[in-house]
């Protein structure tokens, strides 16, 4: 996108476009560089339940001053300084003297920027177009009709297919930019989950997640019957923005919020049995509504039961059972699933909406650690082509022409210096191959993409659908021609 005359008729600072673009988040600094607060200007944030207001102003470097001299470049956490208490959204609890709210002026920069001509830049139309389509959600959201997609869908609005960390900030930078959460997060749950694109809560309150953290597994004594609460948006107005943690949390496992077969505390021996034989399950949970987590019974816990009174009742075949919450770390939770063999999963509303299992997580890791073995066979047979079919002293003046890198041998060769070794017209003739040389290349980068986002593990969806197949086709292909 091009320059162009914001607010006061300043001209736009370079990088105002990414807002749109890359997804970063718009701040009170923001607002007062193009003109649509000064300094001075002052805010208010009226509690709708207790009616009590709460008075700042905004600083001439784009801070919310409290009354006490406190100043913060996040409105939520001004908003939470000022009550003592929260989270809340502070861009729809601050309020200019006329009642316009900071979300609303922040709307207005968005608008001012995705209005610009069209640049002929792809990504910066494609974002201008996706601006519009956010637009309606939040509208659709604040009018109670949300709209509810699969996180797979929800990617496909950013061109992506797998939650990498890069894009995944994209879009929880552009959502957190039109005032929207996904509930449940959709970096907590499958890729073929569905997610609800809500807007902010009514009270203000319980909607920015930026003070409060889940409680994770790790940091209980014993995993708790009530459950841990579960975050219920995507993104938060964070005061210092870093890095996020990755990993995959309890809700990536497919069968965490999948639904689960149970039985109610008054039920027979013969029901929880037929129940355990159709489908092939070793325990059940028993609810007595979703949220209420009584226990479980296995077959072991029955046979004990039975053992020590053929007429006990069902009661006494109940065990303890143990639940966390979908965004847990999975990492986190592995101790107690080992030690019980099951864990009972709660979605965001704290309702029993899974099970896993040992056998889940074995599954998912197995899957985890197929393309990372691919990888590592690629990167053998690149290497053994190279080696066996090139000149090293050719290889080494076109991959460290400068000797910075002191390259000695084949062994010390990366994946860049692959491609570039076989994108050079000469060395490629010298292989003797009936194959495309762009082409191979090309498929060459793509895997390198994959690549980065795996060793990195910057992706929190498992590459199968696509990179797999692309990775032993390319193995092959080496295998055929390379041996």
């Amino acid at each position: 996108m091009t320059d162009s005359k914001l607010g006061n008729g300043a001209e736009e600072p370079l990088g105002r476009a990414s807002y749109l673009i890359e997804g970063r988040r718009v701040l009170v600094s923001d607002l007062v560089d193009a003109g649509l607060l000064t300094a001075g200007t002052r805010l208010t944030f009226r509690r709708k339940q207790s009616g009590e207001a709460h008075l700042a102003k905004v600083t001439g470097d784009g801070r919310i001053e409290l009354h006490d001299g406190q100043q913060f470049k996040s409105p939520s956490t001004a908003a939470a300084a000022a009550t003592g208490r929260g989270p809340f959204d502070g861009w729809t609890a601050w309020a200019l003297d006329d009642g316009t709210l900071l979300d609303v002026l922040r709307q207005s920069l968005l608008d001012t920027v995705a209005e610009q001509p069209a640049s002929g830049d792809s990504a910066a139309d494609a974002s201008a177009a996706r601006h519009a389509r956010l637009k309606d959600a939040r509208k659709q959201a604040d009018a109670d009709s949300p709209i509810t997609l699969t996180v797979r869908d929800l990617l496909g609005w950013w061109g992506a297919s797998r939650r990498g960390y890069l894009i995944s900030e994209q879009i929880a930078g552009e959502l957190t930019n039109h005032g929207l959460s996904t509930v449940p997060d959709f970096a907590a749950v499958g890729i073929d989950d569905r997610v609800t694109l809500t807007g902010p809560s009514a009270e203000a309150e319980d909607t920015d997640e930026e003070t409060a953290e889940p409680e994770s597994a790790a940091r209980r004594a014993e995993p708790r019957a009530t459950g841990a609460p579960a975050p219920a948006t995507t993104s938060g107005d964070e005061e210092d923005k870093g890095e996020p943690p990755q990993g995959q949390t309890v809700g990536n496992l497919p069968s965490a919020l999948s639904g689960v077969v149970s039985v109610t505390s008054s039920a027979s021996f013969e029901e929880a049995f037929t129940k355990m034989q159709l489908n092939g399950y070793s325990q059940l949970p028993v609810l007595n509504g979703t949220r209420n987590l009584q226990g479980a019974v296995t077959w072991e816990s029955i046979a004990q039961a039975r053992y020590r009174d053929d007429r006990a009742p069902f009661s006494q075949a109940i065990t303890k059972a143990h639940d966390v919450s979908y965004a847990d770390h999975l990492i986190d939770v592995l101790p107690y699933l080992e030690q019980y063999g099951f864990l009972l999963v709660r979605d965001q509303t704290k309702q029993i909406a899974g099970i896993i299992t040992i056998a889940d997580v074995a599954a998912e890791y197995g899957a985890t650690a197929r393309p990372f073995l691919l990888i590592g066979d690629l990167d053998r047979r690149l290497r053994r082509v190279i080696s066996e079919g090139l000149d090293l002293q050719e290889v080494i003046t076109l991959c460290d022409p400068d000797k910075l890198r002191n390259i000695t041998s084949f062994g010390q060769m990366s994946y860049g210096d692959y491609q570039k070794t076989l994108g050079n017209q000469q060395q490629w003739d010298k292989l003797g191959w009936p194959l495309d040389r762009k082409s191979f290349v090309a498929r060459l980068d793509e895997l390198r993409e994959i690549r980065n986002e795996l060793m990195h593990f910057n992706d929190k969806d498992k590459a199968g659908d696509d990179a797999i197949p692309k990775l032993r086709n390319m193995i092959e292909l080496l295998r055929r021609y390379g041996s």
